[in-house]
């Protein structure tokens, strides 16, 4: 049996939360907490799963808002991961108060991740992309033998990510999805932060984004 996913749609913005589990080792990380910390850690309690990482693709609020949430329900406290680029995003709630309100994001990030860098999860390696443009430290967490992109808010179903937000850089996104998704095989399946999967492929030819870039990008 493979790596166990499970979609949390969560939030005012309808985010996507995604809880992964080793069905072996039993030992599960949640991707993007963006709310809703104590039903994400009742459905991994449920299962005998058990949490203990969070890693972040970015820290905009809609993506952390529930981190604190989730780490207090948990019975030993979680290992947090992020791309340094996006503490001040981080530490500023991720922007929440330009909006009227406060969110506690809980533990700050300990773990640093970088380009390149191999995680694992039971015996799933995952490699982080780091693919900004969304924000600075937006990171995307690709599973290559399992075919799977936790895109975050690089790219969704025939969209991409704002970049009219601060921190935002419209060439720096259009360089991250030519260098880190489009490079990718058609086949893989790209679980974004909003809305529905969607595959390499399909972007590759329907994405109307993609698709009005200049011949020979991407």
């Amino acid at each position: 049996m493979g790596l166990l996913v499970r979609r949390f749609v969560v939030g005012p913005l309808d985010t996507n939360a995604y809880l992964l589990a080793d069905p072996e080792t039993r030992h599960a990380v949640v991707i993007d907490p963006g709310a809703e910390g104590v039903r994400i850690a009742r459905a991994a309690a449920d299962e005998g799963w058990r949490i203990r990482h969070i890693w972040i693709t970015h820290a905009h609020f809609d993506h952390i808002a529930g981190a604190g949430e989730l780490a207090e329900s948990l019975p030993t406290w979680p290992l947090v991961a992020m791309h340094p680029d996006d503490l001040w995003l981080w530490r500023m709630e991720g922007g929440a108060p330009l909006f009227g309100f406060h969110i506690d994001p809980g533990p700050e990030p300990t773990v640093y991740l970088h380009h390149g860098q191999q995680l694992r999860l039971g015996r799933t390696i995952v490699e982080g992309r780091h693919a900004p443009g969304h924000s600075p430290g937006h990171v995307m967490f690709y599973l290559p033998y399992e075919g799977l992109l936790f895109a975050g808010d690089v790219v969704f179903y025939e969209s991409v990510g704002r970049t009219d937000i601060p921190g935002g850089d419209p060439d720096a996104l259009r360089q991250s999805i030519q260098a880190h998704v489009l490079t990718l095989p058609d086949t893989v399946r790209i679980l974004p932060g909003h809305g529905p999967e969607t595959t390499v492929g399909h972007e590759r030819r329907f994405n109307p984004f993609i698709a009005s870039w200049p011949e020979g990008d991407g």
